[in-house]
């Protein structure tokens, strides 16, 4: 496709509204109501989201990841492999940035925090959880690092295999989950002309939350 036919690309955003009353006091509470809504509409992956995060040259970086849980301690938190690229930029800057995107109900919800790892307990029932397969590729795979070929994966999957009994395998200690404990959070709703809805929560010393509309 050229630049013109890429250009020409858009839609009309004209299916919901988003107003002052349809807010909640609560911003997390509103989050789980749009998620409800997103799987409700079989959005496809509802809980996935960009995670934003800064290289300690200062560059952005960005990759999607699977949100696994909402808690009331943690925060929004998702799991990966600590010795990852996003994991050594977490370390560096413990810091990070949630965009999730439902195009089938026009909407976007982005979510600002700090971020830290989850107790071992949470992670090892996740872990726990997953399938076996899942479980043995998180043993097998040195995330982000560079490999010859896929031979290796192959060798270190046999070689994860071979942990494996009675169906069980321990989690193995590079990887784990993070809570990104929210500061802002910010609610986007498509509105016909551009003229989009956008509400924005940010977390006072109190605690309390205070609600501002943004222009689009």
């Amino acid at each position: 496709m050229n630049r013109d036919g890429i250009a020409s690309l858009r839609n009309s955003y004209e299916k919901s509204t988003l107003e002052r009353a349809d807010l909640q006091a609560d911003p997390v509470k509103m989050f789980e109501q749009w998620l409800s809504q997103a799987v409700a509409a079989q959005v496809l992956e509802p809980n996935a989201m960009t995670l934003a995060t800064v290289t300690p040259e200062g560059t952005p970086d960005a990759r999607i990841v699977l949100l696994k849980g909402i808690d009331p301690h943690e925060g929004f938190v998702f799991y990966t492999n600590y010795e990852s690229r996003k994991g050594q930029e977490l370390t560096h800057l413990p810091k990070a940035c949630l965009v999730f995107f439902w195009p089938q109900l026009e909407r976007q919800v982005r979510v600002e925090g700090t971020v830290a790892k989850v107790p071992d307990a949470m992670s090892d029932a996740y872990f726990a959880s997953r399938p076996l397969e899942s479980r043995i590729g998180a043993w097998a795979s040195p995330q982000s690092r560079a490999i010859p070929d896929r031979d290796v994966l192959e060798q270190r999957r046999q070689e994860a295999e071979a942990r494996v009994s009675n169906g069980t395998l321990p989690r193995p200690a590079h990887w784990g989950g993070y809570g990104l404990q929210p500061h802002r959070i910010e609610f986007w709703q498509g509105r016909v002309g551009r003229l989009h809805d956008r509400f924005v929560y940010t977390r006072q010393a109190t605690d309390d939350w205070m609600i501002e509309r943004l222009a689009p």
